[in-house]
């Protein structure tokens, strides 16, 4: 109107972006969280009815190292930088090794002719989900993982390392890296698992790590 004063209809467009901008950030949070949820404990589908009494569910964890003693390290299909250990649930009926050469294969395309299980932990160790991904409304309720872990070395050529093997990709990129490094990189209320686990299997990964440095003198 040229009177120098903003008209109502323009303060409501300059707020619309601010508001847009607000609701937007909060659904893709939610996405955000819920995809967090979903990779931290599996899809569901399979083994919600495996979840224990005091609502944990069975998994392994999958540590494959080369013959230098180095460790697989994957990062998580639209996780940006989001890096794990292969890792999965355990279905109603299978046994824990059953689970884990089924998972190996599933996720980065390795069979059980291709490792060697070198070690594995014993009993279970648990990490609690952050209450922001707890699925209140799920029956069973999950609260966290119980997980088995076993230590693997690769006996085959890294090319049959692959991620797309006839199932949904869990990841698009990996690399070896030091046996040690993933503890400082996995999200956060994971630390003490991957601690816990890294540390029970340690021996033997030096055993591996020693061979190698005595053999390349």
């Amino acid at each position: 109107m040229g009177d120098g004063k903003q008209s109502p209809a323009g303060r409501k467009k300059r707020r619309k972006p601010a508001r847009n901008s607000a609701r937007n950030d909060k659904t893709k949070s939610g996405r955000n969280d819920r995809r967090q949820a979903a990779e931290a404990t599996g899809n569901g589908s399979n083994n919600d009815s495996n979840i224990d009494s005091e609502g944990f569910r069975p998994n392994v964890g999958i540590i494959v190292l080369n013959e230098r003693g180095q460790a697989l390290w994957a990062r998580r299909v639209g996780g940006k930088d989001a890096w794990q250990f292969p890792q999965g649930g355990i279905n109603p009926g299978e046994t824990p090794e059953q689970a884990l050469y089924r998972e190996l294969y599933e996720e980065i395309g390795l069979t059980r002719s291709q490792v060697t299980m070198l070690a594995s932990t014993r009993g279970w160790l648990r990490y609690r989900l952050p209450q922001r991904l707890v699925r209140k409304r799920s029956e069973p309720l999950c609260i966290g993982q119980k997980q088995k872990w076993y230590l693997l070395q690769l006996k085959a050529e890294e090319s049959n390392i692959s991620f797309n093997n006839g199932y949904k990709p869990e990841f698009d990129h990996w690399r070896w890296v030091s046996y040690w490094h993933p503890l400082t990189k996995v999200v956060t209320f994971k630390r003490e698992v991957y601690r816990r686990a890294l540390t029970e299997l340690a021996p033997t990964q030096l055993q591996l790590e020693r061979r190698w440095l005595q053999r390349d003198r």
